[in-house]
């Protein structure tokens, strides 16, 4: 049997390149898994799950602005979702934008209460958004140059 398939994709089909990216995945393999995975949502693009497993191994890869398209999608497809708003805020989080981190962060956290990693997320997103809100206050308040120290 062929290790490539016809068009240069792997062998096999969307559901064998989905069970192997998921394999790849959960060993440390996400570039890997998201090579089979975007196969995968190339021949299924309606599967959710595949979807979110590459947005997943995007995140994991730090491809974070690929995965937090990815999630977003997701959310507006499915807002109650509360898995695809904890992706989309950390990887919001990881391209620098705290506020939508905290917004999809806080909607996660109050969708699934009990689940540990999204309320580390969030503390640690509002934390980061205070100091840059704080640090933007400070800036805003003092003329440029201006090191706020009197003569």
């Amino acid at each position: 049997m062929s290790a490539q398939g016809s068009e240069g994709r792997p062998a096999g089909e969307a559901y064998d390149w989905y069970v192997r990216g998921q394999q790849l995945l959960s060993t440390g393999h996400p570039a890997a898994a998201a090579q089979l995975l975007r196969h995968a949502v190339e021949a299924e693009p309606g599967s959710r799950s595949a979807r979110e497993a590459l947005a997943r191994a995007l995140f994991d890869a730090r491809s974070y602005d690929e995965a937090r398209v990815l999630f977003a999608e997701i959310v507006a497809e499915n807002p109650s979702d509360d898995y695809a708003h904890f992706g989309l805020g950390l990887s919001a989080f990881r391209t620098g934008d705290h506020r939508v981190a905290v917004e999809h962060l806080s909607l996660a956290s109050a969708m699934k209460p009990g689940e540990h990693h999204y309320a580390t997320a969030l503390r640690a997103a509002r934390v980061r958004l205070e100091a840059l809100e704080a640090r933007e206050a400070l800036d805003a308040g003092q003329p440029e140059g201006d090191s706020g120290a009197e003569s």
